[in-house]
């Protein structure tokens, strides 16, 4: 008897940007259902450069992705001006009435960093066949960083399309227009590994709780009607049980 052999088509390549973080967590989770996926993570001298690392591998461990290129950059950290990188700046708490979170530009924006990362995920889309790129940005709900506008990534596209030897490669932005609560509940029903990810802007073994960055993941979560999976050493606010 004949044997019948089916030959499923090679699913093609994409390169996320990994930074460990809630949104980038998720927006890995997407990818993989698709692409054949390949992690870049970038160590800029943040804060919490280590700990962002770390949950950058388990993320792509658990998720499957072939392979994870962990990038180290120094220039943020010499050029300053951000308490991201400088020690000289302190990070601060969330504001009272984090309804007033992303009405201006804090001092946690890192000046044009996501140029860079875009940057360097599209060479490496180049070598290894790539034709797309994730990025978990959001411009809703964030902490209002204008390399999260949508009108920013048309604008690198058309950079990329300008700028490379085929000019096929694009970035796409799953979560952009996404408040974050709706992102907890598509991690969620993903499956995505919420529990190993990492937003804090604050150095230790815990999330704060009270920066910026805590306190919107919080209320994602408390919106999303979900518990937190991860600790932290005080929260603005319970977690709410997922019923």
């Amino acid at each position: 008897m004949a044997v019948i052999t089916t030959h499923e088509k090679p699913r093609e390549k994409a390169v996320v940007c990994l930074s460990g973080g809630m949104d980038s967590t998720v927006c890995a989770a997407i990818a993989v259902r698709d692409y054949d996926a390949y992690a870049v993570h970038f160590s800029y001298g943040q804060r919490t450069e280590s700990r962002e690392l770390q949950s950058a591998q388990s993320v792509a461990h658990i998720l499957g992705f072939k392979q994870l290129l962990s990038l180290k950059m120094d220039l943020f950290r010499q050029i300053g001006g951000s308490a991201l990188t400088d020690e000289n700046i302190a990070v601060p708490d969330a504001p009272a009435d984090d309804a007033h979170i992303g009405n201006e530009v804090p001092i946690t924006y890192v000046p044009f960093r996501n140029a860079h990362f875009l940057a360097a995920a599209v060479s490496w889309a180049e070598v290894i066949g790539a034709a797309t790129i994730f990025i978990g940005a959001v411009e809703q709900d964030s902490s209002g960083y204008p390399d999260c506008r949508p009108a920013y990534y048309d604008a690198f596209n058309l950079l990329i399309q300008k700028g490379t030897k085929e000019g096929n490669i694009r970035v796409l932005t799953p979560l952009i227009q996404m408040k974050k609560s709706q992102i907890v509940r598509l991690g969620v029903e993903l499956g995505a590994p919420l529990h190993v990810s990492w937003s804090c802007y604050s150095g230790g073994d815990l999330a704060c709780g009270v920066c910026e960055s805590c306190v919107l993941r919080l209320r994602a979560f408390r919106e999303a009607g979900a518990v937190d999976p991860i600790p932290y050493r005080t929260t603005q606010g319970p977690s709410v049980t997922v019923e």
